[in-house]
């Protein structure tokens, strides 16, 4: 979808606003710390994906002293015009409507609207522990094919219902305690191999895009002259059948009260050359991944959906070099994109649009 008109009310500082972004190329937002900048792109990220990209719980997206927020959005898809509104409450339901439609299930939005977020908190991806990679690749998972959200959701939905079963069985295993966990570990199961071979198929496809990311990044940086063959595996808590490892680790289960194996517990191992990332890599170089993690499933993306996503740059400059900031320029595919930027952005940018935000307000 390209992004032709937003409008906010009563989300996060704005009391409203309306932005039209550039129909193509790079839209900059320009403003001081705490004004607006990132809730803009935050916006546009919960229409995508019904829920804040920086991790923040739902009431928190309502402006403060407010019972509700709306954002809406129209642009085009495919040709046809495309409204979608999302009516986000403090307490209770939220309500979707596309083209005045309401959904019957806010997550049938998913695939209408995409986004491709870069943020400072991007070295996470590398640095971090396996929680942001495992998120990364499944949020990725949904962008090509928004049925992976129910195979998630199914998961995080048994895997609750287990581990509570576990902490009340206090470890033991009565019969009545073995019945039930035979029946929440053969759904487990099955929801998890699903994940898991969906997981390693994105994987594949995007190993090579990745290192070809790394490395033009790479090339454009103090980083040249190092390794730049990148290598992606996915390292599961299990061998074998998930059924067999549940009935296994069941014991160990019991004792600690909660899941030991499965696709929550599972690794996106990431190497440069022939050393892990996480532990081996220079910060310049890790940054240096990220970019290429982003750059790699963005095009992922726009190659199997048939259209870009929409970009979101929310102050990635501000954490990155002249020279690699120039170099992400450099490899940032065709299509739209709105940057924020607390200062000048890199000469390289040629903005389309140029808005300033101050207090909650758009402003020429």
């Amino acid at each position: 979808m390209e992004l032709e008109h937003l409008w906010i009310t009563d989300f996060r500082n704005y009391a409203t606003a309306d932005l039209e972004p550039a129909p193509a190329g790079l839209t900059v937002v320009v403003g001081g710390n705490g004004e607006g900048k990132t809730n803009l792109l935050e916006a546009v990220g919960v229409l995508a994906t019904l829920r804040s990209f920086r991790g923040a719980p739902g009431e928190a997206l309502v402006r403060a002293g407010a019972e509700a927020g709306v954002v809406r959005a129209e642009g085009r898809r495919d040709g046809r015009l495309l409204l979608i509104e999302a009516e986000l409450h403090r307490s209770g339901r939220d309500r979707v409507q596309v083209n005045r439609q309401p959904l019957r299930r806010a997550k049938d939005l998913l695939g209408a609207l995409q986004v491709t977020v870069f943020s400072p908190d991007d070295l996470d991806l590398v640095k971090g522990g396996p929680a942001s990679r495992r998120r990364y690749l499944d949020e990725l998972l949904v962008s090509l094919h928004p049925r992976h959200d129910a195979t998630q959701a199914e998961i995080e939905r048994v895997l609750r219902q287990r581990n509570a079963l576990l902490r009340q069985a206090g470890g033991r295993a009565t019969p009545e305690v073995v019945a039930t966990l035979d029946v929440w570990d053969a759904k487990f199961a099955a929801a998890g191999e699903a994940l898991t071979a969906a997981r390693l198929g994105l994987i594949a496809a995007l190993q090579p895009l990745v290192t070809d990311a790394y490395a033009r990044v790479a090339a454009a940086t103090r980083l040249r002259g190092g390794p730049t063959t990148v290598g992606l595996a996915h390292q599961a808590s299990w061998q074998g059948s998930l059924a067999e490892a549940l009935v296994a680790a069941r014991p160990e289960d019991l004792r600690r009260g909660m899941t030991t194996v499965g696709p929550h517990r599972d690794e996106l191992g990431c190497w440069i050359g022939d050393l892990p990332a996480r532990t081996h890599a220079s910060q310049g170089e890790q940054r240096t991944l990220a970019l290429g993690l982003r750059l790699g499933g963005h095009r992922l993306v726009a190659a199997r959906v048939g259209s870009p996503p929409i970009l979101l740059l929310d102050d990635v400059f501000s954490e990155l070099d002249d020279d690699r900031s120039a170099a992400l320029l450099d490899a940032l595919p065709a299509g739209q994109a709105i940057l924020t930027t607390a200062g000048l952005p890199p000469p390289a940018t040629r903005p389309a649009r140029v808005v300033r935000v101050e207090g909650g307000k758009l402003l020429p």
